[in-house]
């Protein structure tokens, strides 16, 4: 009996890939695959590698096959930051010079400040798929909020990706008042969560899930942004409880125990002296009883948060092993920028967004479903020891962050070298022999790292090559030991302060009075920086906390249009009672006038 040929079909194509699963390896693509995994906010000390509290066996091991940069730079800020991982230029020459929720109007819609990728832009992404990669994300985007800005749009084949800053850990919901809900979208088009969702474990699944629904004979290329330690600080329990108690000594002792163990690792010389304080630091025994356990566990949180992600990381490199991948895959380690110093706490607008979407911040459930976990500023200068300050600024504990390079020919080393976020691109280009050039793209402006990673360079730059970066006027630039860098309202005061970092990694002591000279020669190559990537000037009086109530505060009113209302209610009543009680004042005095 001959079999029907609508069922021959089927059974050739099968029979097919079964013959090309078995085909002599020596037919297979043998370029390494590309696994880029970025952490949102974590400290240069905060995995175990460098010096951290919190247990991370698998991106240690990592480090420990591999290149541990002790002298990288990100941005102060998550998108532009994004920005340069995925493409190796500038961010003001990418289109997202910025964050939308610190855009002042007078930069609204400029070249640069358009908030998503300009034409002419390549990711990592596009010019790897040109070449036969396989591409897939899942994580965190925020590179555009349109569908039409999301990443199948720059070069992934399969893609789940977060359009906001951040977004709940645990629920299918936003954050923040700047958005109404957390936008997903999977290959482009707006997509919900699972029941059983959790951030870290659900970007792993999803990349599992795309490579192997990706064509196996070709090597891939996998972007993983994990939302850990972005706010809302949120873990399972099983990793809160193994922390439990490690941080009720406070922030001082964390930031002098960071501080020693930086020298020891060989962050910063014997002898360097601790990093200033930002203003209005809170002594940790000013806090009551109450706080000080409340700020404790929070803190708890953040390391089990930490933990959890380095978990599902290691959940995907268990795949890569048993699917034989592993050794034939370049890792990449990083995070976008230093510790999230926002208060859940002190903020009118974010209480009524709480009280709007159910969320807490107290003790109960702490870190579980429905609590809005944050570290605060105290923490994050904690955190971000060796460096001054954090997240936001270009101080460097808001730019100064780990980066671990792992993979084949990389011998484990120790990498002293300067390094900024712009050369992770054209150092992978380079690892896999791909020429930047051979795609009609903008040019990329980082530097590769190969030739140190190689040992054939002691560096990437030499004692003359300034290195930039600036994000809402929060600037900084180096040259050889030396820093200059700016920090804006609130924390700041717009000026321009000088540092040798050789000395002084903790930026404690101002050198631009005793060396004017050097100064000068600076802030000469920081404006012909602004001047080359097209950086604007910020508007008089600018006040990045400022501007983020403003566009939060539209952007609240906007999801939330019945406030109006309840507003005009509350003002019209407002006016009212002002205008009864000065009318009861006139009606006084006349009775008064006429006894």
């Amino acid at each position: 009996m001959r079999t029907p040929r609508s069922r021959l079909l089927p059974s050739l194509v099968a029979f097919a890939a079964l013959l090309g699963a078995a085909a002599p390896a020596s037919t297979a693509d043998k370029r390494p695959n590309v696994v880029i995994i970025l952490a949102d906010d974590a400290a240069l000390m905060d995995f175990g590698a460098y010096g951290g509290e919190a247990r991370t066996p698998n991106i240690d091991a990592l480090a420990g096959r591999g290149a541990l940069f002790t002298q990288y730079r990100a941005s102060p800020l998550c998108s532009p930051s994004r920005a340069m991982l995925l493409t190796g230029m500038d961010a003001h020459l990418t289109g997202i010079a910025t964050i939308p929720e610190v855009l002042p109007k007078e930069q609204r819609g400029k070249p640069g400040y358009e908030m998503a990728l300009e034409p002419g832009v390549l990711t990592l992404a596009d010019r790897l798929r040109a070449q036969g990669y396989r591409t897939i994300m899942a994580g965190k985007w925020h590179m555009g909020e349109a569908a039409s800005e999301m990443p199948q749009a720059h070069g992934f084949d399969r893609s789940f990706a977060l359009a906001a800053s951040g977004a709940d850990n645990w629920d299918d919901r936003s954050y923040m008042p700047y958005y109404k809900d957390a936008p997903w979208f999977e290959d482009g088009v707006e997509a919900s969560l699972p029941e059983d969702f959790y951030s870290s474990r659900f970007i792993v699944d999803k990349a599992i899930k795309y490579l192997a629904e990706t064509d196996p004979a070709k090597p891939f290329f996998a972007y993983l942004p994990f939302q850990a330690i972005h706010i809302p600080v949120q873990a399972p329990r099983q990793f809160i409880d193994r922390y439990k108690g490690r941080y009720d000594q406070g922030w001082e002792v964390l930031r002098k125990a960071r501080h020693q163990r930086a020298q020891a690792l060989g962050l910063i010389p014997q002898g360097a002296p601790l990093a200033a304080l930002p203003p209005d630091f809170r002594a940790w025994n000013s806090l009551s009883a109450q706080d000080r356990a409340l700020y404790a566990a929070r803190m708890e949180v953040n390391a089990a948060m930490l933990e959890a992600m380095d978990f599902h990381i290691g959940r995907l490199i268990q795949h890569l092993k048993a699917s034989g991948q592993y050794e034939n895959t370049i890792f990449i380690v990083s995070s976008d920028n230093g510790p999230e110093p926002s208060r859940g706490d002190d903020n009118a607008m974010l209480s009524v967004f709480q009280r709007l979407t159910g969320y807490h911040i107290g003790a109960d459930n702490m870190g579980g479903p429905g609590s809005w976990g944050f570290i605060g500023p105290e923490w994050a200068a904690a955190a971000a020891t060796p460096g001054a300050w954090f997240k936001f600024y270009a101080t460097e504990g808001g730019i100064r962050v780990p980066l671990i390079m792992a993979g084949p020919g990389i011998a484990p080393r120790r990498v002293t070298s300067p390094a900024m976020i712009t050369d992770i691109a054209p150092t992978v280009l380079e690892w896999l022999k791909v020429d930047p050039q051979a795609s009609a793209g903008k040019p990329i402006t980082g530097r590769s790292l190969m030739p140190v990673l190689s040992g054939a360079a002691e560096s990437a730059y030499g004692p003359d090559d300034a290195r930039a970066v600036e994000v809402s006027g929060n600037s900084a630039l180096y040259l050889g030991d030396y820093k200059i860098t700016r920090s804006v309202p609130p924390v700041g005061d717009g000026r321009w302060r000088l540092y040798n970092l050789a000395r002084d990694p903790g930026e404690t002591t101002d050198l631009s009075a005793s060396a004017p000279a050097i100064m000068r020669r600076m802030l000469s190559e920081y404006a012909a920086y602004t001047k080359r990537v097209g950086v604007l000037e910020m508007p008089k009086g600018y006040d990045s906390m400022v501007q983020v109530n403003r566009n939060v505060g539209a952007r609240l009113l906007s999801n939330y249009p019945w406030l109006y209302g309840v507003l005009g209610g509350f003002l019209l009543t407002f006016v009212a009672l002002i205008w009864l009680a000065l009318r009861g004042i006139r009606v006084l005095m006349r009775r008064r006038t006429a006894q």
